[in-house]
């Protein structure tokens, strides 16, 4: 049996560790992953049921579970197969329907090199709260922060590691000569950004 300690870690880490210990295996064997919320026992069965891995958890103690996969001896992909694995995270549904909207590449008004900076430091500050948005929108000026060479980038890759979706406005990039720049997320449209601003339970605009 291999051993993956995925304690402290978030997603996908414990997806990308599980992963990477399944592709160590020479024969059938069992993988015993160690972490520490229930989000991540959800994620790692929902890749053993993916793959067709036997799994099993339990809750050993406060924030610690443990979970074992049953990989058989034609369940580890190969070739092409591992190179298209695709992992996803389930997001926290702690975090109800939190909706975050960025309509500028600036928080606040007065100084833009002082909003410019006080943006980038509140994204980052997203990545530290323990509930997470359920979804990030950008549209007009603020469509330039999912974009090549834009600071935030970092940020927001983690962000959406951990299941937060990010949606850009497909007209605002057009219109900034952005639309092949797009570095995270999807491209979306007003349909759908008046749809998550109105079924939201919170909106939070910086």
């Amino acid at each position: 049996m291999i051993k993956v300690n995925a304690l402290g870690e978030a997603c996908p880490i414990p997806v990308v560790k599980t992963i990477q210990a399944i592709k160590e295996l020479k024969s059938p064997d069992s993988v015993e992953v160690l972490v520490d919320n229930e989000i991540a026992v959800q994620n790692l069965t929902k890749l053993a049921k993916q793959k067709n891995y036997g799994v099993r958890s339990q809750k050993l103690e406060e924030k610690k579970y443990q979970v074992i996969l049953e990989v058989g001896e034609t369940d580890t992909p190969s070739g092409k197969e591992k190179e298209q694995e695709e992992i996803s995270c389930i997001p926290d549904t702690r975090r109800k329907n939190m909706v975050v909207v960025i309509s500028s590449e600036c928080m606040g008004t007065g100084d833009q090199e002082l909003g410019a900076v006080l943006m980038k430091g509140f994204i980052y500050a997203l990545t530290q709260q323990e509930i997470l948005p359920s979804t990030i929108l950008f549209y007009n000026g603020g469509a330039k922060l999912t974009c090549e060479d834009a600071p935030t980038l970092e940020d927001l890759k983690f962000l959406e590691a951990q299941g937060v979706e990010i949606l850009t406005c497909g007209t605002c990039l057009n219109h900034y000569g952005l639309l092949e720049k797009l570095q995270v997320g999807n491209v979306t449209n007003m349909y759908v950004i008046t749809e998550k601003m109105t079924q939201a339970d919170c909106i939070v605009k910086p």
